[in-house]
Protein backbone atom coordinates (compact mmCIF):
# COMPACT_ATOMS: atom_id res chain seq x y z
CA UNK A 1 0.00 0.00 0.00
CA UNK A 2 1.31 3.67 -0.51
CA UNK A 3 0.03 7.08 -1.11
CA UNK A 4 -0.87 9.54 -4.11
CA UNK A 5 -0.64 12.82 -2.69
CA UNK A 6 -1.40 15.81 -4.42
CA UNK A 7 -0.24 18.75 -2.68
CA UNK A 8 -1.32 22.59 -3.81
CA UNK A 9 -1.95 21.68 -7.11
CA UNK A 10 -2.48 24.93 -9.84
CA UNK A 11 -2.78 24.20 -13.84
CA UNK A 12 -3.99 25.81 -16.51
CA UNK A 13 -3.80 25.48 -20.29
CA UNK A 14 -1.62 27.96 -21.76
CA UNK A 15 -4.28 29.18 -23.83
CA UNK A 16 -6.88 29.52 -21.72
CA UNK A 17 -7.10 32.87 -18.60
CA UNK A 18 -8.88 30.43 -16.03
CA UNK A 19 -7.01 27.85 -13.91
CA UNK A 20 -8.44 24.04 -14.43
CA UNK A 21 -6.90 23.56 -10.33
CA UNK A 22 -6.38 26.08 -8.22
CA UNK A 23 -4.20 25.07 -5.06
CA UNK A 24 -6.13 21.42 -4.92
CA UNK A 25 -4.66 18.86 -2.21
CA UNK A 26 -6.23 15.54 -1.32
CA UNK A 27 -4.51 12.08 -0.63
CA UNK A 28 -5.57 8.39 -2.34
CA UNK A 29 -4.73 4.86 -1.74
CA UNK A 30 -2.94 3.20 -4.04
CA UNK A 31 -5.25 0.03 -2.93
CA UNK A 32 -8.50 1.60 -3.51
CA UNK A 33 -11.31 0.99 -6.50
CA UNK A 34 -11.74 4.88 -7.34
CA UNK A 35 -14.38 6.04 -9.13
CA UNK A 36 -13.98 9.76 -10.93
CA UNK A 37 -16.98 11.84 -11.36
CA UNK A 38 -17.73 15.70 -12.32
CA UNK A 39 -19.15 17.42 -15.26
CA UNK A 40 -18.02 17.94 -18.19
CA UNK A 41 -15.26 20.24 -19.36
CA UNK A 42 -14.07 20.37 -15.85
CA UNK A 43 -10.76 18.66 -16.16
CA UNK A 44 -10.73 14.67 -15.05
CA UNK A 45 -8.84 13.84 -18.15
CA UNK A 46 -6.87 16.43 -17.50
CA UNK A 47 -5.98 15.35 -14.51
CA UNK A 48 -4.85 12.03 -15.44
CA UNK A 49 -2.53 13.90 -17.70
CA UNK A 50 -0.91 15.38 -15.00
CA UNK A 51 -0.37 12.27 -13.16
CA UNK A 52 1.39 10.59 -16.44
CA UNK A 53 3.47 13.70 -16.42
CA UNK A 54 2.49 15.20 -19.85
CA UNK A 55 2.39 18.60 -18.71
CA UNK A 56 3.77 21.30 -16.54
CA UNK A 57 2.09 22.34 -13.44
CA UNK A 58 2.81 24.34 -9.98
CA UNK A 59 2.61 22.64 -6.79
CA UNK A 60 3.44 19.05 -6.33
CA UNK A 61 1.69 14.98 -6.70
CA UNK A 62 4.09 12.59 -4.71
CA UNK A 63 4.18 9.31 -5.88
CA UNK A 64 5.71 5.67 -5.99
CA UNK A 65 3.62 4.51 -8.31
CA UNK A 66 3.96 3.94 -11.97
CA UNK A 67 0.95 4.65 -13.89
CA UNK A 68 -0.77 3.12 -17.00
CA UNK A 69 -3.45 4.66 -18.97
CA UNK A 70 -6.56 3.45 -20.91
CA UNK A 71 -7.87 3.70 -23.53
CA UNK A 72 -4.06 2.25 -24.63
CA UNK A 73 -3.06 3.51 -28.45
CA UNK A 74 -2.78 0.73 -30.48
CA UNK A 75 -0.13 2.32 -33.02
CA UNK A 76 -0.25 -1.01 -35.67
CA UNK A 77 -3.66 -2.50 -35.77
CA UNK A 78 -2.93 -4.77 -38.50
CA UNK A 79 -0.68 -7.34 -36.09
CA UNK A 80 -2.22 -10.09 -34.30
CA UNK A 81 -3.69 -9.58 -31.03
CA UNK A 82 -1.36 -11.42 -28.74
CA UNK A 83 1.58 -9.37 -30.31
CA UNK A 84 -0.71 -6.31 -29.18
CA UNK A 85 -0.82 -7.82 -25.68
CA UNK A 86 2.80 -8.45 -25.72
CA UNK A 87 3.42 -5.16 -25.92
CA UNK A 88 1.45 -3.54 -22.77
CA UNK A 89 2.93 -7.00 -20.54
CA UNK A 90 6.01 -8.34 -21.94
CA UNK A 91 6.54 -10.84 -19.40
CA UNK A 92 2.88 -12.41 -19.41
CA UNK A 93 2.41 -15.95 -20.55
CA UNK A 94 -0.28 -17.06 -22.53
CA UNK A 95 -2.43 -18.61 -19.93
CA UNK A 96 -2.47 -15.67 -17.80
CA UNK A 97 -3.90 -14.00 -20.68
CA UNK A 98 -6.48 -16.40 -21.76
CA UNK A 99 -7.80 -16.26 -17.62
CA UNK A 100 -7.95 -12.87 -17.58
CA UNK A 101 -10.00 -12.95 -21.02
CA UNK A 102 -12.33 -15.88 -19.45
CA UNK A 103 -13.43 -13.36 -16.68
CA UNK A 104 -14.74 -11.13 -19.24
CA UNK A 105 -16.25 -14.19 -21.54
CA UNK A 106 -13.63 -13.36 -24.44
CA UNK A 107 -12.72 -16.56 -26.23
CA UNK A 108 -8.77 -17.40 -26.73
CA UNK A 109 -9.44 -17.26 -30.18
CA UNK A 110 -9.23 -13.97 -30.00
CA UNK A 111 -5.57 -13.76 -29.15
CA UNK A 112 -5.00 -14.95 -32.83
CA UNK A 113 -6.81 -12.63 -34.58
CA UNK A 114 -5.66 -9.47 -36.21
CA UNK A 115 -6.51 -6.80 -33.82
CA UNK A 116 -8.47 -4.54 -35.92
CA UNK A 117 -10.88 -7.19 -36.68
CA UNK A 118 -11.87 -7.19 -33.04
CA UNK A 119 -15.28 -5.17 -32.34
CA UNK A 120 -14.88 -2.02 -30.05
CA UNK A 121 -16.48 -3.71 -27.14
CA UNK A 122 -13.59 -6.62 -27.65
CA UNK A 123 -10.92 -4.45 -27.89
CA UNK A 124 -11.48 -2.41 -24.52
CA UNK A 125 -12.03 -5.79 -22.87
CA UNK A 126 -8.52 -7.03 -24.01
CA UNK A 127 -6.45 -4.35 -23.72
CA UNK A 128 -8.44 -3.83 -20.02
CA UNK A 129 -7.28 -7.39 -19.06
CA UNK A 130 -3.10 -7.00 -20.31
CA UNK A 131 -3.16 -3.51 -18.52
CA UNK A 132 -4.01 -5.26 -15.19
CA UNK A 133 -1.38 -8.38 -15.56
CA UNK A 134 0.76 -5.18 -15.14
CA UNK A 135 1.22 -5.84 -11.26
CA UNK A 136 2.72 -2.99 -9.35
CA UNK A 137 0.88 -0.10 -11.36
CA UNK A 138 -1.87 1.88 -11.09
CA UNK A 139 -4.37 2.39 -14.05
CA UNK A 140 -6.14 5.56 -14.96
CA UNK A 141 -9.26 4.14 -16.40
CA UNK A 142 -10.96 6.93 -18.74
CA UNK A 143 -14.94 6.36 -19.62
CA UNK A 144 -14.29 2.52 -21.04
CA UNK A 145 -17.77 2.13 -21.27
CA UNK A 146 -18.47 3.76 -24.62
CA UNK A 147 -18.38 0.97 -26.94
CA UNK A 148 -20.12 -1.30 -24.34
CA UNK A 149 -22.91 -2.91 -24.55
CA UNK A 150 -25.71 -3.53 -21.33
CA UNK A 151 -24.36 -6.65 -20.58
CA UNK A 152 -20.54 -5.78 -21.86
CA UNK A 153 -20.98 -2.62 -19.10
CA UNK A 154 -22.05 -5.71 -16.37
CA UNK A 155 -19.41 -8.23 -16.85
CA UNK A 156 -16.69 -5.40 -17.35
CA UNK A 157 -17.95 -3.74 -14.00
CA UNK A 158 -17.89 -6.89 -12.29
CA UNK A 159 -14.09 -7.88 -13.90
CA UNK A 160 -13.27 -3.98 -11.93
CA UNK A 161 -14.40 -5.40 -8.94
CA UNK A 162 -12.15 -8.23 -8.84
CA UNK A 163 -9.07 -5.20 -9.10
CA UNK A 164 -7.80 -2.78 -7.17
CA UNK A 165 -5.46 -0.03 -7.33
CA UNK A 166 -7.51 1.94 -10.34
CA UNK A 167 -9.04 5.30 -10.78
CA UNK A 168 -12.72 5.29 -13.24
CA UNK A 169 -13.38 8.08 -14.72
CA UNK A 170 -17.42 7.26 -15.96
CA UNK A 171 -20.72 9.15 -16.18
CA UNK A 172 -22.67 5.09 -15.85
CA UNK A 173 -24.23 4.98 -12.33
CA UNK A 174 -25.04 1.81 -12.06
CA UNK A 175 -20.82 1.19 -13.74
CA UNK A 176 -19.77 2.56 -10.88
CA UNK A 177 -21.64 1.32 -8.13
CA UNK A 178 -20.87 -2.27 -9.34
CA UNK A 179 -16.80 -1.56 -8.86
CA UNK A 180 -15.57 1.32 -6.78
CA UNK A 181 -15.14 1.34 -3.04
CA UNK A 182 -14.11 5.49 -2.57
CA UNK A 183 -15.10 8.28 -4.91
CA UNK A 184 -13.21 11.12 -6.49
CA UNK A 185 -15.43 14.30 -6.96
CA UNK A 186 -14.54 17.00 -9.10
CA UNK A 187 -16.26 19.53 -7.84
CA UNK A 188 -16.54 23.19 -8.46
CA UNK A 189 -14.02 24.84 -5.99
CA UNK A 190 -12.40 21.78 -4.98
CA UNK A 191 -11.68 18.04 -4.94
CA UNK A 192 -12.91 15.36 -2.55
CA UNK A 193 -12.54 12.17 -1.63
CA UNK A 194 -15.15 9.88 0.37
CA UNK A 195 -15.60 6.56 0.92
CA UNK A 196 -18.07 4.04 -0.61
CA UNK A 197 -19.58 3.94 -4.37
CA UNK A 198 -21.32 6.52 -6.07
CA UNK A 199 -24.79 6.45 -4.83
CA UNK A 200 -23.77 6.59 -1.31
CA UNK A 201 -21.61 9.88 -2.59
CA UNK A 202 -24.54 11.40 -3.94
CA UNK A 203 -26.93 11.07 -1.17
CA UNK A 204 -24.42 12.46 1.20
CA UNK A 205 -23.77 15.24 -1.53
CA UNK A 206 -27.40 16.26 -2.05
CA UNK A 207 -27.46 15.85 1.81
CA UNK A 208 -24.44 18.62 2.57
CA UNK A 209 -26.00 20.58 -0.27
CA UNK A 210 -29.38 20.76 1.26
CA UNK A 211 -27.69 21.53 4.80
CA UNK A 212 -26.13 24.21 3.39
CA UNK A 213 -29.11 25.61 1.66
CA UNK A 214 -31.05 26.17 4.27
CA UNK A 215 -28.25 27.13 6.16
CA UNK A 216 -28.07 30.25 3.50
CA UNK A 217 -31.42 30.91 3.75
CA UNK A 218 -31.52 31.23 7.59
CA UNK A 219 -28.23 33.42 7.44
CA UNK A 220 -29.88 35.52 5.03
CA UNK A 221 -32.69 36.45 7.05
CA UNK A 222 -30.08 37.02 9.98
CA UNK A 223 -27.81 39.22 8.03
CA UNK A 224 -30.97 41.24 7.16
CA UNK A 225 -32.29 41.40 10.86
CA UNK A 226 -28.52 42.36 11.92
CA UNK A 227 -28.27 45.16 9.66
CA UNK A 228 -31.68 46.62 10.44
CA UNK A 229 -30.39 46.18 14.21
CA UNK A 230 -27.07 47.77 13.86
CA UNK A 231 -28.20 51.06 11.74
CA UNK A 232 -31.44 51.35 14.46
CA UNK A 233 -29.18 51.32 17.25
CA UNK A 234 -26.67 53.68 15.57
CA UNK A 235 -29.33 56.17 14.71
CA UNK A 236 -30.36 56.24 18.52
CA UNK A 237 -27.25 56.67 19.65
CA UNK A 238 -26.50 59.20 17.17
CA UNK A 239 -30.07 61.34 18.24
CA UNK A 240 -29.14 60.68 21.87
CA UNK A 241 -25.54 61.99 21.86
CA UNK A 242 -27.51 65.37 19.95
CA UNK A 243 -29.62 65.63 22.50
CA UNK A 244 -27.13 66.88 25.14
CA UNK A 245 -26.78 70.11 23.58
CA UNK A 246 -29.40 73.06 23.05
CA UNK A 247 -31.98 71.36 25.15
CA UNK A 248 -31.73 73.16 28.29
CA UNK A 249 -30.84 71.85 31.60
CA UNK A 250 -30.47 67.91 31.33
CA UNK A 251 -28.69 64.98 32.81
CA UNK A 252 -25.30 65.21 30.15
CA UNK A 253 -23.93 61.73 31.77
CA UNK A 254 -27.04 59.77 31.86
CA UNK A 255 -27.41 60.66 28.06
CA UNK A 256 -23.71 60.06 27.42
CA UNK A 257 -23.99 56.62 28.56
CA UNK A 258 -27.21 55.59 27.08
CA UNK A 259 -25.63 57.15 23.62
CA UNK A 260 -22.83 55.03 24.51
CA UNK A 261 -24.35 51.97 25.19
CA UNK A 262 -26.62 52.09 22.18
CA UNK A 263 -23.78 52.60 20.19
CA UNK A 264 -21.91 49.24 21.64
CA UNK A 265 -25.04 47.33 20.67
CA UNK A 266 -25.16 48.30 16.96
CA UNK A 267 -21.12 47.70 16.81
CA UNK A 268 -22.29 44.21 18.35
CA UNK A 269 -24.86 43.72 16.03
CA UNK A 270 -23.01 44.43 13.25
CA UNK A 271 -20.35 42.28 14.48
CA UNK A 272 -22.30 39.65 14.24
CA UNK A 273 -23.70 40.17 10.50
CA UNK A 274 -19.90 40.40 9.48
CA UNK A 275 -19.59 36.88 11.35
CA UNK A 276 -22.83 36.08 9.34
CA UNK A 277 -21.64 37.32 5.98
CA UNK A 278 -18.44 35.33 6.34
CA UNK A 279 -20.23 32.21 7.14
CA UNK A 280 -22.46 32.65 4.27
CA UNK A 281 -19.88 32.89 1.85
CA UNK A 282 -18.14 29.81 2.14
CA UNK A 283 -21.58 28.22 1.70
CA UNK A 284 -23.08 26.76 -1.50
CA UNK A 285 -19.49 27.01 -3.38
CA UNK A 286 -20.02 23.23 -4.78
CA UNK A 287 -23.64 23.81 -5.13
CA UNK A 288 -24.89 21.40 -8.52
CA UNK A 289 -27.60 23.13 -9.99
CA UNK A 290 -29.39 21.76 -13.16
CA UNK A 291 -32.26 24.14 -14.46
CA UNK A 292 -35.48 22.44 -16.15
CA UNK A 293 -34.92 21.86 -19.88
CA UNK A 294 -37.57 22.31 -22.23
CA UNK A 295 -38.96 20.10 -25.18
CA UNK A 296 -41.41 21.07 -28.47
CA UNK A 297 -42.81 17.81 -29.93
CA UNK A 298 -45.40 18.19 -31.88
CA UNK A 299 -48.48 15.82 -32.06
CA UNK A 300 -48.84 14.06 -35.31
CA UNK A 301 -52.68 12.63 -36.12
CA UNK A 302 -51.71 9.17 -36.54
CA UNK A 303 -51.56 6.89 -33.44
CA UNK A 304 -48.69 4.53 -35.22
CA UNK A 305 -45.82 6.95 -36.65
CA UNK A 306 -43.49 3.94 -37.74
CA UNK A 307 -44.15 0.46 -38.17
CA UNK A 308 -40.99 -2.54 -38.61
CA UNK A 309 -42.51 -5.89 -40.16
CA UNK A 310 -40.08 -8.54 -40.14
CA UNK A 311 -37.05 -6.51 -40.73
CA UNK A 312 -33.12 -7.20 -40.54
CA UNK A 313 -30.37 -5.25 -41.38
CA UNK A 314 -28.09 -6.58 -44.30
CA UNK A 315 -24.32 -6.41 -44.46
CA UNK A 316 -22.90 -7.84 -48.09
CA UNK A 317 -26.05 -9.62 -48.27
CA UNK A 318 -26.32 -11.77 -44.61
CA UNK A 319 -28.91 -10.46 -41.95
CA UNK A 320 -27.21 -9.38 -39.31
CA UNK A 321 -29.96 -10.14 -36.97
CA UNK A 322 -32.94 -12.13 -36.82
CA UNK A 323 -36.06 -10.37 -38.05
CA UNK A 324 -37.44 -7.82 -35.84
CA UNK A 325 -41.70 -6.66 -35.55
CA UNK A 326 -42.67 -3.54 -33.83
CA UNK A 327 -44.66 -0.10 -33.88
CA UNK A 328 -43.85 3.18 -32.56
CA UNK A 329 -46.93 4.40 -31.66
CA UNK A 330 -47.89 8.15 -30.18
CA UNK A 331 -46.03 9.29 -26.89
CA UNK A 332 -44.11 6.12 -26.69
CA UNK A 333 -40.58 5.97 -25.34
CA UNK A 334 -39.07 3.13 -27.26
CA UNK A 335 -35.21 1.91 -26.02
CA UNK A 336 -33.69 -0.74 -28.81
CA UNK A 337 -31.75 -3.27 -26.86
CA UNK A 338 -29.26 -5.55 -28.02
CA UNK A 339 -25.49 -6.89 -28.17
CA UNK A 340 -23.29 -4.77 -30.07
CA UNK A 341 -22.86 -5.57 -33.64
CA UNK A 342 -26.54 -6.74 -33.79
CA UNK A 343 -28.41 -3.55 -36.13
CA UNK A 344 -29.43 -1.22 -33.40
CA UNK A 345 -27.80 1.58 -34.64
CA UNK A 346 -28.68 0.60 -38.33
CA UNK A 347 -32.47 0.55 -37.75
CA UNK A 348 -32.62 3.88 -36.53
CA UNK A 349 -30.75 5.13 -39.88
CA UNK A 350 -33.11 3.38 -41.33
CA UNK A 351 -35.86 5.25 -39.61
CA UNK A 352 -33.95 8.56 -40.77
CA UNK A 353 -34.32 7.41 -44.39
CA UNK A 354 -30.49 6.28 -44.80
CA UNK A 355 -29.98 3.90 -47.60
CA UNK A 356 -28.87 0.73 -45.89
CA UNK A 357 -29.54 -2.51 -47.22
CA UNK A 358 -32.40 -4.23 -45.66
CA UNK A 359 -35.17 -7.32 -45.41
CA UNK A 360 -38.62 -6.47 -44.49
CA UNK A 361 -41.04 -3.93 -44.66
CA UNK A 362 -40.64 -0.47 -43.20
CA UNK A 363 -43.15 2.33 -43.29
CA UNK A 364 -43.90 5.70 -41.61
CA UNK A 365 -46.45 8.29 -40.99
CA UNK A 366 -47.19 10.51 -44.04
CA UNK A 367 -45.04 13.97 -43.23
CA UNK A 368 -43.89 12.68 -40.43
CA UNK A 369 -40.73 15.13 -39.04
CA UNK A 370 -37.75 13.15 -37.31
CA UNK A 371 -34.93 14.92 -35.02
CA UNK A 372 -31.87 12.61 -34.70
CA UNK A 373 -29.27 12.68 -32.74
CA UNK A 374 -26.39 10.37 -33.89
CA UNK A 375 -23.04 8.53 -32.26
CA UNK A 376 -20.86 10.22 -34.33
CA UNK A 377 -19.35 13.26 -32.71
CA UNK A 378 -16.19 14.02 -35.06
CA UNK A 379 -17.64 16.37 -37.86
CA UNK A 380 -18.08 18.58 -35.51
CA UNK A 381 -16.20 21.70 -36.17
CA UNK A 382 -16.85 25.62 -36.23
CA UNK A 383 -18.25 27.74 -34.03
CA UNK A 384 -21.95 27.48 -32.58
CA UNK A 385 -23.19 30.28 -34.51
CA UNK A 386 -22.59 29.08 -37.36
CA UNK A 387 -23.84 25.47 -36.24
CA UNK A 388 -26.86 27.22 -35.67
CA UNK A 389 -27.80 28.81 -38.84
CA UNK A 390 -26.47 25.98 -40.98
CA UNK A 391 -29.25 23.71 -39.31
CA UNK A 392 -31.51 26.32 -39.21
CA UNK A 393 -32.19 26.52 -35.16
CA UNK A 394 -32.74 29.59 -33.52
CA UNK A 395 -29.55 30.58 -31.80
CA UNK A 396 -30.81 32.22 -28.96
CA UNK A 397 -32.23 29.37 -27.91
CA UNK A 398 -29.84 26.83 -28.73
CA UNK A 399 -27.48 29.04 -27.01
CA UNK A 400 -29.47 29.16 -24.03
CA UNK A 401 -29.97 25.79 -23.68
CA UNK A 402 -26.47 25.07 -23.41
CA UNK A 403 -26.21 26.94 -21.05
CA UNK A 404 -28.95 24.78 -19.18
CA UNK A 405 -26.49 21.88 -19.68
CA UNK A 406 -23.38 23.95 -18.08
CA UNK A 407 -21.76 25.82 -20.88
CA UNK A 408 -19.94 28.53 -19.78
CA UNK A 409 -20.24 31.56 -21.85
CA UNK A 410 -16.72 31.13 -23.32
CA UNK A 411 -17.16 28.31 -24.89
CA UNK A 412 -19.99 29.57 -27.40
CA UNK A 413 -16.47 31.50 -29.19
CA UNK A 414 -14.73 28.26 -29.43
CA UNK A 415 -14.11 25.85 -32.14
CA UNK A 416 -16.15 22.77 -31.60
CA UNK A 417 -13.33 20.77 -32.78
CA UNK A 418 -11.71 21.88 -29.47
CA UNK A 419 -14.74 20.82 -27.14
CA UNK A 420 -14.26 17.57 -24.91
CA UNK A 421 -16.59 14.61 -26.00
CA UNK A 422 -18.99 15.41 -23.34
CA UNK A 423 -19.65 19.03 -24.69
CA UNK A 424 -19.60 18.03 -28.39
CA UNK A 425 -23.06 15.55 -27.51
CA UNK A 426 -24.60 18.27 -25.62
CA UNK A 427 -24.00 20.11 -29.00
CA UNK A 428 -26.11 17.84 -30.77
CA UNK A 429 -28.63 17.31 -28.01
CA UNK A 430 -29.59 20.97 -28.31
CA UNK A 431 -29.65 20.89 -31.59
CA UNK A 432 -32.81 18.42 -31.21
CA UNK A 433 -34.26 19.94 -28.44
CA UNK A 434 -34.65 23.14 -30.37
CA UNK A 435 -36.28 21.45 -33.41
CA UNK A 436 -39.65 20.82 -33.46
CA UNK A 437 -40.85 17.31 -34.51
CA UNK A 438 -43.10 13.98 -34.36
CA UNK A 439 -40.53 11.87 -33.31
CA UNK A 440 -37.47 11.92 -31.85
CA UNK A 441 -34.55 9.27 -32.77
CA UNK A 442 -31.48 9.39 -30.32
CA UNK A 443 -28.55 6.84 -30.70
CA UNK A 444 -26.41 6.80 -27.66
CA UNK A 445 -27.49 10.65 -26.49
CA UNK A 446 -25.20 9.89 -23.24
CA UNK A 447 -22.13 8.70 -23.84
CA UNK A 448 -19.28 10.83 -22.57
CA UNK A 449 -21.54 13.05 -21.02
CA UNK A 450 -21.67 13.66 -17.03
CA UNK A 451 -24.12 12.49 -14.71
CA UNK A 452 -25.76 15.80 -13.45
CA UNK A 453 -26.62 16.59 -17.64
CA UNK A 454 -27.79 12.43 -17.46
CA UNK A 455 -30.58 13.46 -14.71
CA UNK A 456 -31.83 16.91 -16.16
CA UNK A 457 -32.41 14.66 -19.63
CA UNK A 458 -34.55 12.39 -17.96
CA UNK A 459 -36.32 14.76 -16.25
CA UNK A 460 -36.98 16.58 -19.67
CA UNK A 461 -38.39 13.29 -21.46
CA UNK A 462 -40.48 12.93 -18.10
CA UNK A 463 -41.82 16.12 -17.72
CA UNK A 464 -42.48 16.32 -21.91
CA UNK A 465 -43.14 12.60 -22.65
CA UNK A 466 -41.67 13.17 -26.19
CA UNK A 467 -41.98 10.02 -28.62
CA UNK A 468 -38.57 8.56 -28.90
CA UNK A 469 -36.58 5.44 -30.17
CA UNK A 470 -33.16 5.52 -28.61
CA UNK A 471 -30.12 3.50 -28.36
CA UNK A 472 -28.70 3.72 -24.49
CA UNK A 473 -26.32 1.32 -22.56
CA UNK A 474 -26.99 3.69 -19.86
CA UNK A 475 -29.09 0.85 -17.61
CA UNK A 476 -30.54 3.11 -15.00
CA UNK A 477 -31.45 5.54 -17.63
CA UNK A 478 -32.81 3.34 -19.75
CA UNK A 479 -34.99 1.72 -16.95
CA UNK A 480 -36.48 5.23 -16.28
CA UNK A 481 -37.18 6.14 -19.38
CA UNK A 482 -38.40 3.44 -21.62
CA UNK A 483 -41.90 2.70 -21.84
CA UNK A 484 -40.99 -0.09 -24.25
CA UNK A 485 -38.14 -2.51 -24.90
CA UNK A 486 -37.26 -3.55 -28.69
CA UNK A 487 -34.75 -6.44 -28.20
CA UNK A 488 -32.67 -7.45 -31.19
Amino acid sequence: MSMIKVENLTFAYPSSYDNIFENVSFRIDTDWKLGFVGRNGRGKTTFLNLLLGKYEYEGKIISSAEFDYFPYTVKDKSRLTIDVLSEIRPTAEEWELMREMSYLEVDADVLWRHFETLSKGEQTKVLLAALFLNEGRFLLIDEPTNHLDAKAREMVSAYLKRKKSFILVSHDRRFLDGCVDHILSLNRTNIEVQNGNFSSWLTNFERQQAFESARNEKLKKDINRLQTAAGRSALWSERAEKSKMGNGPCDRGYIGHKAAKMMKKSRAAEARYNRAAEEKSKLMKNAETTERLKISPIEHYADILADFNNVSVCYEGKAICAPVSFTIGQGERIALDGRNGSGKSSLLKLLIGEKIDYIGRISTAPGLMISYVPQDTSYLKGNLSDFAQENHIDESLFKAILRKMDFERVQFEKNMGDFSEGQKKKVLIAKSLCEQAHLYVWDEPLNFIDIYSRMQIEQLIKDFSPTIIFVEHDGAFRDKIATKTVRL
